[in-house]
C-alpha cells in the first residue's frame, strides 16, 4: 500500500488558496477510474484507489495545515506504512510559481504542515512533492499563502497541478528516482542539472 497526502486547510474559506494546492492534486487523482468516494476517517478525508491490483490511499487531512501530522501519523500507524511509501504534496513559497520539486527526504524548510508531520513521525525520510506558489512582493507571508491566485497566475498553476498529478502517477508506477528525473528536470525550464541534488 502507498499513501498520497495532499496538504491544505478544510472549508470553503480556503478553497483554491495557495496553501491548498496539495488538496487540488489529490482531488484530481480522485477523479480517475477505480477510485472510491472520500470518507471521513483518522481526522482526514480518504479515498481508496485500486491501482494495478494495489491499494493507494488518497488523503486530505482535516486538522488544518499546522496540525497535518496528527492525521498522517494515525494513518501510517494503522496501516503500518513505511515512510518511503508515503508521498506528501504541498505548496512551497521558496519555488517559483509552477515549478515542481520532488525529493525522497529532507527538512521541512519552514513549511508548517511538513514540520508537524516530521514531529509526529519522528523522521524526515519520506518523499515530498512541492509545488511552487511564488513569494509575495511585500506584506505578510501567512496572508499570502492563504490568498487565492491572481487571474494571471491561474494558467501557470493549473498546468503545474496537472503535472504534479502526473508526477504522483510516475512515483506510484516507477518510483521516486524516475519521478525526480522527469519532473524536477522539466521544472527547471530546460536548465540541465542533477535532479537528485535539486
Amino acid at each position: 500500500m502507498k499513501v498520497v497526502v495532499g496538504l491544505g486547510n478544510p472549508g470553503k474559506r480556503y478553497l483554491d488558496t495557495r496553501h491548498n494546492v496539495g488538496f487540488v492534486v489529490v482531488d484530481r487523482l480522485a477523479q480517475g477510474p477505480d477510485v472510491g468516494p472520500f470518507a471521513s476517517r483518522f481526522d482526514a478525508e480518504i479515498a481508496e484507489w485500486r491501482r494495478d491490483g494495489d491499494k493507494v490511499l488518497l488523503v486530505k487531512p482535516q486538522t488544518f495545515m499546522n496540525l497535518s501530522g496528527q492525521a498522517v501519523r494515525r494513518i501510517v500507524d494503522f496501516y503500518q506504512v513505511p515512510p518511503g511509501d508515503l508521498l506528501v504534496v504541498c505548496d512551497d513559497v521558496n519555488l517559483p510559481l509552477g515549478q515542481l520539486r520532488i525529493r525522497p527526504r529532507g527538512s521541512h524548510g519552514g513549511h508548517r504542515g511538513l514540520q508537524d508531520i516530521q514531529r509526529h513521525l519522528g523522521t524526515t525520510e519520506y518523499p515530498r512533492l512541492r509545488i511552487g506558489v511564488g513569494q509575495p512582493e511585500g506584506g505578510d507571508l501567512a496572508e499570502y499563502v492563504l490568498d487565492r491566485f491572481r487571474p494571471v497566475e491561474r494558467p501557470v498553476i493549473e498546468e503545474a497541478m496537472g503535472r504534479a498529478a502526473q508526477a504522483v502517477e510516475v512515483w506510484l508506477h516507477r518510483g521516486i528516482e524516475a519521478a525526480m528525473n522527469e519532473f524536477n528536470a522539466r521544472s527547471s525550464a530546460g536548465k540541465k542539472s542533477d535532479p537528485a541534488k535539486e
